[in-house]
């Protein structure tokens, strides 16, 4: 594990991000890094494409019997 300097402005934003998305300041911080990479990876996918592709990876079944 290694230390990441940022500016207080965007520690403040990831600290009011991680409250809102209920992760702590470190995983909302890998999450935003991870989906920044992806999508420098990505360019021409969306956000949500993005995420459909992630679950899809991780086997997670999204909106199929959740309503049963």
């Amino acid at each position: 594990m290694g230390i990441v300097k940022i500016s207080d402005q965007l520690h403040e934003e990831i600290r009011k991000a991680s409250t809102t998305m209920v992760r702590s300041i470190n995983s909302q911080s890998e999450y935003w890094i991870k989906i920044g990479m992806l999508a420098e990876l990505n360019p021409t996918m969306t956000y949500a494409e993005i995420i459909k592709q992630q679950l899809a990876h991780a086997n997670v079944t999204v909106g199929e019997n959740l309503h049963e």
